[in-house]
């Protein structure tokens, strides 16, 4: 059975529909890495501050400032070294009046010194002029005994990084809600925290429909085209933050389709189709997913859910597909099978879908207005139409690129922008302003 098909859907009804049905996944623990992407759903504070001592910021030597205050180039001073202290090092010595430690860098500072004198300031403990390389000081171990020259005094806790100058002991370190990129892992690493209470990413699984296609890479023969779609739309939901799965093209088969569908259930938190939704005579997604009763498990149609099939007042795009299917009720969007169509589809509708199941606080691509540079004429009536262009933020500025085709494809790779005409919107004059859907 399918519903919603006697009316035109508008772009924000069917979207509106699709969100009120969804709610972000349910908060897992994963070790950091896996957590990769993911949103965190605790706010994590410091338990030790960070750096935990203070540290050498420069290979050099830990020194007291009244021993140093007067060195000059002329007249430096003349420092007992004492002993060597590394990175990672436990028992340090007392640095006590006319002496110095040479030290590394992240090397704990020890008792009595106040301020770090960095190598090239001195002779590295050779005995001649101003060291001119670290190659002079931190492979000679007879530089951590004897004597240092020092010609430039340091000031006080100069390259020194003090204890909590990072973060301290019960600051918040990450707040709920935020993405966890690289930086954010490396802090939660450096705090100490091996895991963290995350909303997954959600798996995504990516079917593309149509007997005609062939796998990039394979030869073409008459009337065969290569399968574009399920490689654009499982880019664009990694892109989004999804892990996804490309299925690849399914013949134009019903049954074979249905059972493609139900295998990967086990694995998706999403499925996408993309093809087979308009009203031909081989429109298999269609026909697959409008009478699931028998082949999503046992029982009536709503032991497996069901799939609405609508017309919306948009451009490209009017065919689309929505339903809940399988004993999870697993999230399917059916998308028209034209490489923009498709596109603009998983941007309008699939992309909000995997933030919300993210639980990210930006759902929508960012919505700009910009200055049109060229006139728009015969955007139909009724319709919302996004057209594809390249946007130029220094000057405000957008460019429509391509045509309004729904298969040129080398005009959407070299758009960064969809403008938005609305639906009451037939023609805008160049200059005129509009809203800019932004793509990077």
């Amino acid at each position: 059975m399918s519903h919603g098909v006697d009316r035109l859907w508008s772009v924000s009804e069917h979207l509106d529909n699709i969100l009120g049905q969804l709610s972000p996944l349910d908060p897992i623990d994963l070790q950091l890495l896996d957590a990769q992407g993911c949103v965190l759903v605790e706010d994590v504070r410091v338990p030790t501050s960070l750096p935990p001592f203070p540290n050498s910021s420069m290979d050099g030597y830990a020194v007291r400032v009244a021993d140093t205050k007067a060195a000059t180039s002329e007249h430096p001073a003349v420092l007992d070294v004492i002993g060597d202290i590394a990175a990672g090092s436990g028992e340090l010595p007392t640095v006590g009046p006319g002496q110095a430690a040479r030290i590394m860098t992240g090397a704990p500072l020890p008792q009595g010194a106040e301020a770090v004198v960095p190598v090239e300031w001195t002779d590295g403990g050779k005995g001649g002029g101003p060291a001119d390389s670290m190659a002079s000081f931190g492979g000679d171990p007879a530089g951590a005994s004897g004597e240092v020259r020092v010609y430039r005094a340091p000031e006080t806790g100069q390259f020194v990084r003090a204890r909590g100058s990072d973060v301290t002991a019960g600051e918040l370190a990450l707040a709920a809600g935020t993405v966890l990129g690289a930086p954010q892992i490396g802090l939660l690493a450096a705090i100490g925290r091996g895991t963290v209470t995350v909303r997954p990413r959600p798996r995504v699984v990516v079917v593309s429909t149509g007997s005609e296609l062939v796998q990039p890479g394979e030869r073409l023969t008459p009337g065969r085209i290569h399968d574009s779609n399920s490689f654009a739309l499982t880019a664009a939901a990694r892109d989004a933050g999804a892990i996804a799965y490309r299925v690849g093209a399914v013949a134009d088969e019903v049954e074979t389709l249905r059972a493609t569908i139900e295998d990967q259930l086990i694995r998706a938190d999403v499925v996408v189709t993309s093809g087979g939704v308009s009203v031909g005579a081989y429109d298999v997604v269609k026909e697959a997913l409008s009478t699931l009763g028998g082949s999503f498990g046992e029982g009536a149609e709503d032991a497996a859910g069901h799939v609405d099939f609508r017309r919306l007042a948009m451009q490209p795009g009017k065919p689309q597909g929505f339903g809940r299917i399988g004993p999870e009720r697993t999230p399917l969007l059916a998308l028209p099978g034209n490489p923009v169509s498709a596109y603009v589809s998983f941007e309008m509708f699939v992309r909000p879908v995997i933030r919300t199941l993210m639980g990210a606080g930006d759902v929508h691509r960012r919505v700009v207005q910009a200055a049109c540079t060229t006139a728009i004429e015969d955007s139909p009536d009724g319709r919302r139409q996004f057209l594809r262009a390249q946007y130029d933020k220094r000057s405000g500025a957008v460019t429509p690129v391509g045509g309004a085709a729904s298969h040129l494809v080398k005009a959407l790779a070299h758009a960064d922008a969809l403008i938005v005409v609305p639906e009451a919107v037939t023609s805008l004059a160049a200059g005129s302003e509009v809203d800019v859907v932004l793509l990077d």
